[in-house]
């Protein structure tokens, strides 16, 4: 980092923070630490800014799943066969990524944006208490199919998975935004780690970049992770719609050209 300002640093590492604590509640810090990363590494090559992304990213998910772990208690028999194949997921999708064009991906994601913030918004009762919608075998295997769609989406691009991961536990498989949250953090610290496993072999991480970052993901992961468990369904719900928003302003007007 010696030929970086300390202002590029400050923001980078603002973004990072920033980025786990957004991460830790609802998902979707990467659509904070992403453009930071390209913004303050403009001669990075793509792969060096996703791979640099997803070391940081994995500190994060890593402490706030850990967090989630020790004081919500996820039930394992459902989030480690989510977390395999969402690891599954993520590595194959990062094979993929170079064979799919990546203009038509932000279209994608603000359609699916809208549809998600607009859906959890008009059912206020969605995700306050946890009323599973499949018993048994057929949990399982929705809770597994969701882990593959959504870690194969993050392995190709990623934008908001975290809340993708928020949203189908808790609209699809019936969790509160609670336990949902918890889930979806350990799928996401899996999902990170897929893609690693191809990102670290090709050289593409930029270590001194990724593990300031990643410091303070860390630190912006743990302080989410305690303040949703602190606060509640009801808080992460908010906080989920506030973020969806943001998102859908944010990539919304990149669409448009508007910035």
């Amino acid at each position: 980092m010696g030929d970086l300002s300390l202002t590029v640093i400050a923001l980078l590492a603002l973004a990072a923070l920033t980025a786990g604590f957004v991460d830790a509640v609802v998902g979707g810090g990467g659509l904070v630490q992403l453009p930071a990363i390209l913004l303050g590494l403009p001669g990075a090559s793509p792969v060096q800014v996703l791979a640099t992304n997803k070391i940081a990213s994995v500190c994060g998910t890593a402490v706030s799943s850990l967090t989630y772990y020790r004081r919500i208690g996820p039930d394992l028999r459902t989030a480690l066969p989510l977390m395999a194949l969402a690891l599954t997921g993520a590595f194959s999708g990062a094979l993929l990524a170079s064979h799919i064009p990546r203009d038509a991906f932000e279209p994608i994601v603000l359609v699916a944006l809208v549809v998600v913030g607009g859906y959890v918004l008009l059912r206020p009762q969605l995700g306050e208490q946890t009323a599973l919608r499949f018993a048994g075998h057929r949990h399982l295997v929705a809770a597994m199919g969701v882990g593959f769609v959504i870690g194969s989406y993050d392995g190709i691009l990623g934008p908001g998975t975290g809340s993708f991961f928020v949203f189908a536990l808790v609209g699809l498989l019936g969790y509160d935004f609670l336990q949902a949250s918890a889930k979806a953090k350990l799928a996401n610290f899996a999902t990170n780690l897929g893609a690693l496993l191809l990102f670290v072999p090709q050289g593409a991480v930029l270590w001194d970049v990724g593990l300031m970052m990643g410091a303070c993901n860390l630190v912006g992961g743990y302080l989410g992770a305690r303040t949703a468990v602190a606060r509640g369904s009801g808080f992460v719900r908010l906080f989920f719609i506030a973020v969806v928003s943001a998102f859908v302003v944010r990539i919304g007007g990149g669409v448009l050209g508007l910035w």
